[in-house]
């Protein structure tokens, strides 16, 4: 099977030639395009998170030899969350060669961050039973690199963070309001928006509802602050 120039260049780009390119195939490939001959990429995508799990536990214990878990668990989070995910393959320009069916194209598909997820979490299951752990290891540490050695900044409680931010204003505390939850029973996305009371919004998805609201308080501070 030969692969398309569009998902060779995206290969050199993942840093790894697969021997099954039909693996790779199947990742890109939305159920919203999904036939019998045409499987797609949903329990990669559940294998992916797995392995991602698996590599950043182990690199958030081998970066800091003396945290504890309650400091390991946020950072854990941080990395392996939906919109990290979107972020790694916004990097790869992944949503170019993601096969979509015409709802999810007209509906801008290849921008939401869900879907981005969800295919960069089943391109490392791809790589992982094209080449093995240590492949598959090796190109998510590569890709995650810069966030890891990070990590324990971006992880910091933004909830307690947001809270002091607005009493210190006189505000009350921020609300979180749920806003759609989506996905397979197994692995549910939840958005959810936090709000403070000058009207100020910030929205994010998170595998948990309280990763979710962790994930809009960041992105709220965040863009309070380049404000």
């Amino acid at each position: 099977m030969k692969l398309a120039r569009e998902l060779e260049a995206f290969c050199d780009r993942l840093g790894h030639r697969f021997a099954q390119p039909e693996l790779i195939t199947r990742a890109l490939t939305h159920s919203s395009l999904s036939s019998a001959t045409r499987p797609d990429n949903q329990r990669l995508e559940f294998l992916g998170d797995r392995i991602l799990g698996l590599v950043m536990a182990e690199a958030v214990l081998a970066q800091d030899g003396d945290a504890s878990e309650g400091q390991l668990a946020p950072r854990f989070n941080a990395l392996v969350r939906k919109e990290t995910c979107a972020e790694v393959a916004r990097e790869l320009d992944l949503g170019a060669v993601l096969r979509l069916g015409k709802s999810e194209t007209s509906t801008g598909g290849r921008r939401k961050t869900a879907l981005l997820g969800d295919a960069m979490e089943a391109v490392i299951a791809a790589v992982y039973l094209d080449g093995g752990f240590e492949a598959a290891r090796a190109m998510v540490l590569r890709l995650w690199g810069a966030r890891v050695a990070g990590v324990a900044e971006d992880a910091r409680d933004a909830k307690t963070a947001l809270q002091e931010w607005a009493q210190a204003r006189g505000m009350p505390p921020p609300a979180y309001r749920e806003l759609s939850r989506e996905g397979p029973d197994h692995a549910p996305v939840f958005q959810v928006e936090a709000r403070l009371a000058d009207g100020q919004a910030a929205r994010a998805e998170g595998r948990v509802k309280r990763q979710a609201e962790q994930a809009a308080a960041k992105a709220l501070l965040d863009r309070m602050s380049a404000g």
